[in-house]
């Protein structure tokens, strides 16, 4: 059985069997505390890690399980644990939490193909708000609403810590995929995340991020410089998004185009609302787009 990797005194991490190119490694779930334990990130669906958690929690009682969104990688486990532990789970709110009008929008016409899976079950014992906080064993920990890769994503602020879900991971950039993925306000999400000025991020997949201003800025000229190749792309020409795919993501292997193109989507998505590319008939993953001269 998986032993779980002692992060801090009173942290550890044990990594979920799925690993996958979305994934990395797998699933970090989180168990935080010494006398009384909060569960981040419970993790799949999967008997051998629950019996993994189990193990690792013990006789010990578990004060909350928190969930930062409701991907089939991060939550499922949530209900069987808290089963087994009485905890109460917190999360935002369930799946179609925390979308933008225009977001619900598209999922209402059924634009919601392409994600990494939604836990379409989801439904928390009780939704946190954004700020709120939380005082497991007196050390404060306070949710913090990310929008941009989930609409009910949250990170969670401890001390000079931070657990930063799928918002900001070392390992890869994070996947947004629309309706529950939107880039304007992941890129905002940032800028709050930014703002705490935290020691280290926990993210959900991969190792820690121990520079976290230096890999926000990675990860926000990387959405900027993502955005300037499909203006650039569109200009003087209308494109439709596998076009586009195929000339940005020159380095991508193909079995990672589909996931590029709800990328590209997103991006496609936030520079029409901004008025500097217009869609024909109207935006969609279909759609052919063009860039709009400015000025």
């Amino acid at each position: 059985m998986t032993e779980p990797l002692v992060l801090e005194p009173d942290l550890r991490v044990l990594v979920a069997p799925n690993p996958s190119p979305m994934t990395g490694a797998g699933t970090n779930t989180y168990i935080l505390g010494r006398a009384r334990l909060v569960v981040i990130d419970p993790g799949p669906g999967d008997a051998g890690h629950l019996a993994a958690l189990r193990a690792a929690i013990g006789a010990l009682p578990v004060a909350a399980i928190l969930v930062t969104h409701a991907h089939l990688d991060h939550s499922p486990l949530a209900r069987p644990l808290s089963d087994v532990t009485g905890a109460p789970v917190l999360a935002y709110g369930d799946a179609r939490a925390g979308r933008s009008p225009r977001m619900a929008a598209l999922a209402a016409q059924g634009l919601a193909d392409g994600g990494e899976g939604v836990d379409t079950s989801f439904m928390p014992d009780r939704c946190l708000a954004d700020g709120e906080r939380l005082l497991p064993e007196g050390d404060e920990i306070r949710a913090l609403w990310t929008p941009g890769h989930f609409g009910n994503h949250l990170c969670f602020c401890w001390r000079d810590a931070v657990f930063s879900g799928d918002h900001v991971m070392r390992w890869s950039s994070t996947f947004v995929s629309p309706p529950d993925g939107d880039i304007g306000a992941y890129m905002r999400a940032l800028d709050r995340l930014e703002a705490e000025g935290a020691r280290v991020l926990y993210p959900g997949h991969g190792g820690p991020v121990t520079s976290p201003a230096g890999r926000i800025a990675e990860l926000r000229a990387h959405r900027q410089a993502r955005e300037a190749a499909i203006l650039s792309a569109l200009e003087g020409r209308a494109q439709r998004i596998g076009d586009l795919v195929a000339e940005i993501y020159t380095d991508t292997p193909v079995a990672m185009h589909r996931a590029a193109a709800r990328n590209v989507f997103a991006h496609l998505l936030d520079l029409e609302a901004r008025g500097q590319v217009a869609a024909h008939p109207e935006p969609g993953p279909e759609a052919l787009y063009r860039r709009v001269a400015q000025g």
